[in-house]
């Protein structure tokens, strides 16, 4: 049998040795030891503020917990399952180092209060790292479309041919979602950085405590109002995964359309050796593993915001141990979306070129400008929904005579409508088809340019 811990007086026996391997989360909360660390310095301190322990004390335990954290750097301090979890473990640490006085730190305080601190310490720390990821992925975005500006691609709707685009336009959406990935994970910090230290178990404490002091000392920007609240509310993790989940969204449908468009079929870019692998049995295949492994831990991320939720749905007020689940869907969400979007970065810098000829050519090979045919009549006076009707039913003889628009004939075109004129074949060439859409926020190159620059300052500033 497993040895007592500080808590079993209550209890006749220890623990039995498979469930206390199931109880224990040492294995993965040792990921929180340092913002536990910080957050017991920052408690230590509080003590001494409030006179419930000796100021010689409180620096007896800050300086005692700074060597935990030194002899953990330095592998000195691995504690396993025995320890249970962090916070027994740094504890049970600091006691053997400072004597008696350590075990005055968990005076007014509870585990639970301690662990939503922690969690809240890490997460606000990882959030900060996933916004730098973030803005290099956008910064490599910026530097492709810098030079893409009048490069051509098609564009989609339902996955058939639309209308060209300026391929900077086409980077440039993807460089809109990861604004508003950046932008949602302030907006998410701003409700992961509230201290809920003070809080107790669940109902505060009968010590003359100072949230407001540890709260400060820890650059939290406020306290919970609530303990029942403070202790078990976990609306900042679901809240973090789903603009976790946002972010894996908008780098799935990144990796789809670079497989898409490293396939033989589009052809449009050419995948480099340091970022795609071959194949074991057919050695002409040169596989997409970044964006596909990309797509695919997307899976994982949403995953464990599913699990949070169900989680929650059930808990009655106020900590419940169902909670301890929720470290390993925040840590390796974490790690996942960190490590994607890196991928992706390197991916895009370094790993893939745009087909220029190709794209030039396949702008060519539709129907694409068919809307431009509409725009024109259309800006000669006749109602848009009869110039519709009219091209319709051009493109549907031109494809059944094996003939493209910028084939025909102008007097097949003055058979159509009369205001047809030679110019109609500059007002459908893909060029201008593209450069002519300059309205705010479209793919016309004087607006793309403008976005460029506007792109650049925003993360410049």
């Amino acid at each position: 049998m497993t040895e007592k811990q500080t808590w079993s007086q209550r209890f006749e026996s220890a623990l039995h040795p498979a469930i206390a391997r199931f109880n224990a989360s040492i294995s993965f909360d040792i990921e929180l030891i340092e913002y536990d660390i910080t957050g017991s310095q920052a408690h230590a301190k509080m003590l001494a503020h409030t006179g419930i322990i000796s100021p010689e004390e409180g620096e007896q335990l800050v300086t005692g917990l700074e060597q935990v954290r030194q002899e953990y750097r330095q592998r000195k301090f691995q504690p396993g399952i025995d320890a249970e979890d962090v916070h027994f473990a740094v504890e049970k640490r600091l006691t053997e180092i400072v004597g008696d006085v350590g075990k005055k730190l968990h005076t007014a305080r509870s585990r639970n209060d301690q662990v939503g601190t922690d969690t809240r310490l890490y997460l606000r720390d990882q959030i900060q790292h996933i916004r730098q990821y973030l803005r290099e992925f956008q910064t490599v975005l910026l530097d492709i479309a810098e030079q893409h500006v009048e490069t051509l691609i098609p564009g989609y709707t339902h996955l058939q041919r639309a209308q060209p685009l300026s391929l900077a336009h086409h980077l440039l959406a993807y460089f809109q979602m990861a604004q508003r990935d950046w932008e949602r994970l302030e907006d998410v910090c701003s409700r992961v950085n509230i201290s809920p230290l003070g809080c107790g178990a669940l109902a505060g404490t009968t010590f003359p405590i100072d949230r407001h002091y540890t709260a400060e000392l820890l650059k939290f920007d406020r306290v919970y109002a609530n303990s029942l609240d403070g202790v078990s509310d976990r609306d900042f993790a679901i809240e973090f995964l789903c603009a976790a989940s946002l972010i894996m969204v908008h780098l799935s449908r990144l990796s789809e359309e670079v497989i898409l468009w490293s396939s033989e079929e589009f052809r449009f870019v050419t995948l480099k050796d340091s970022c795609a692998t071959g194949s074991s049995i057919m050695p002409q295949k040169k596989n997409p593993d970044v964006p596909e492994l990309v797509r695919g831990k997307t899976g994982r991320v949403f995953g464990h915001l599913q699990a949070m939720l169900v989680i929650m749905k059930g808990l009655p007020l106020a900590y419940n141990k169902d909670l301890q689940e929720d470290k390993e869907g925040i840590f390796d969400s974490v790690n996942t979306v960190k490590a994607c979007l890196e991928a992706m970065t390197i991916l895009l810098r370094e790993g893939l070129e745009f087909r220029t000829q190709r794209l030039a050519a396949a702008v060519t090979e539709d129907f694409s400008n068919a809307t431009d045919v509409a725009d024109y009549l259309a800006a000669r006076g006749v109602p848009f929904r009869e110039a519709y009707n009219l091209v319709g039913k051009v493109v549907k003889t031109s494809m059944a005579a094996g003939k493209l628009l910028k084939d025909l004939q102008l007097e097949e075109w003055q058979q159509l409508h009369p205001v047809f004129a030679a110019d109609i074949y500059e007002a459908i060439s893909p060029r201008q088809v593209v450069s002519a859409r300059n309205s705010y926020g479209g793919t016309g190159f004087a607006q793309v340019r403008q976005a460029l620059v506007t792109a650049r300052t925003n993360i410049s500033n």
